[in-house]
């Protein structure tokens, strides 16, 4: 192969936004190439993010449930034991297979992968420095008719924070601890720290949260919210929110190897520390300023409706461009814009895009919150059903939750659902579907839902949105 490479589309990125675009790309015939610079696939989330992070959460409730949770079902274990080493084996194995699994997609669905540091010499063009994994005669240049820039975000730093990456780092660095730390300090109470912090604390570390915000978990719903600051008080988490972190630096000096300096505090020691303040565009070193591609104060690329950047032909999607810096908010612009691309009349909704934390319980929201309708001056009725109320919920030995359906109290249509309970982030699908098609809670309420089911909580929400409620009157 010759140095340089010629392709319809190059999709500089291979994350959930990236390889989305170009399968779907290559489904509709385009002749496409995918440039991303780590030795596999799939981006922050499959590698390093939701993916590991969730196999993590899973084994360590599974581990606590073991331990003190299978009592009450007459389930008696004695010498729960935990093995660190085999548990990060199978995260390993999960990301391995998902990662294996973009490759095999790749190479059935005819998009051509590039591994190597792409950048932008003009806005036809892109540079690659091949990494790991790069084939011996892959191009040093690829040329294209269109560019789609999906270089995801990395982990926010803090200038005060001294990262070292091994005792002092973020959620990547989090992953991997070798041994669970006597005493974690966590900075930042939103989804990323409170879901790695619950992790720890399961296999026994003290987990102490410092939020600079008066409450945890900012953007969701307030109610939800405190229910899950509770929640998590009582599981071992201590937090200290309204609290300002100083610095953060390791020092072998004191009888804990790090140091977390609080201002108007005391100093906190511990063994190690997660700064998990949120994250920013990856697009420093891209080669945008060069190509003529405007950013905003914060590095994320300008884009208009169509995803196109302010020059013709380069289009960005995904966490590179704000909003929701969700791996299925990416994925769905990935295909979006390249059905608009090939002249499909295609659109975004970003009035219903889900989130979840996956913490115990599991919080789960679409559309707006109580604190967003009242700000916007809406009137609205509320629906809601406590899952102690829920037969399904019984049986499972988990009635620590609730459903809240938010409608216009005009229209009677959904504007919002939020959910805190077991599954929370498989019951929200319903809601997410019932938003996208305008649906009404009487909408939801005339439908029937089956019996003994998580999803009942959803239908009695609907219902008492109308005061008839049944099983909570």
């Amino acid at each position: 192969m010759s140095n340089t490479a010629r392709h319809e589309l190059v999709v500089l990125g291979g994350g959930p936004a990236g390889y989305v675009a170009a399968i779907r790309a290559a489904q509709l015939g385009i002749d496409v190439a995918c440039i991303d610079e780590n030795p596999r696939f799939g981006g922050t989330c499959v590698r390093v993010g939701c993916i590991p992070s969730k196999a993590l959460l899973e084994s360590s409730h599974l581990y606590e449930e073991a331990g003190h949770g299978l009592s009450d079902h007459g389930v008696v274990v004695n010498g729960v034991e935990l093995k660190l080493d085999v548990m990060m084996s199978r995260k390993e194995k999960i990301v391995d297979t998902l990662t294996g699994g973009i490759d095999m997609l790749f190479k059935n669905g005819g998009v051509t992968a590039y591994h190597g540091r792409g950048k932008l010499q003009s806005p036809e063009a892109i540079e690659i420095t091949p990494s790991e994994g790069a084939a011996s005669d892959q191009p040093t240049t690829v040329e294209a008719d269109q560019i789609l820039l999906c270089p995801g975000s990395i982990a926010a730093r803090l200038p005060s924070i001294e990262e070292d990456g091994e005792r002092i780092g973020n959620s990547t660095t989090a992953l991997s601890f070798p041994e669970v730390p006597e005493v974690l300090v966590v900075i930042g109470g939103g989804y990323i720290g409170l879901e790695l912090g619950s992790v720890w604390n399961r296999l026994g570390s003290r987990v102490i949260v410092l939020e600079a915000l008066d409450r945890v978990l900012p953007g969701l719903d307030n109610e939800m919210a405190n229910l899950a600051h509770r929640a998590f008080k009582k599981q071992g988490i201590e937090f200290r929110t309204s609290t300002l972190v100083a610095s953060a630096r390791v020092d072998t000096s004191q009888s804990k190897p790090c140091t977390v300096e609080i201002k108007d505090g005391e100093p906190i020691y511990c063994d190690r520390v997660l700064l998990a303040t949120g994250r920013w565009p990856a697009t420093d070193d891209l080669g945008l300023a060069a190509a003529g591609i405007q950013t905003d104060r914060r590095g994320f690329i300008e884009v208009d409706h169509e995803f196109q950047t302010s020059v013709p032909g380069v289009y960005a999607i995904g966490d590179c461009i704000g909003g929701a810096m969700l791996a299925h908010k990416a994925m769905e612009e990935g295909i979006v814009c390249v059905e608009r691309m090939a002249g499909i009349a295609a659109e975004m909704n970003y009035d219903v895009i889900p989130a979840i934390v996956y913490t115990h319980p599991e919080i789960a929201m679409v559309g707006q919150t109580e604190e967003q309708l009242k700000e916007a001056g809406i009137s609205y009725k509320k629906g809601v059903c406590p899952l102690g109320a829920n037969g399904r919920a019984r049986t499972l030995g988990d009635t620590n939750g609730r459903v809240k359906i938010l409608a216009d109290e005009e229209t009677d249509r959904v504007l919002g659902v939020h959910i805190i309970g077991p599954r929370a982030g498989d019951l929200i699908a319903e809601a997410a579907s019932a938003m996208e098609f305008g649906a009404s809670s009487e909408d939801i309420a005339r439908t029937c839902h089956a019996h003994p089911t998580l999803s009942e909580a959803v239908h009695e929400a609907a219902l008492d949105v109308d005061d008839r409620a049944i099983h909570t009157a």
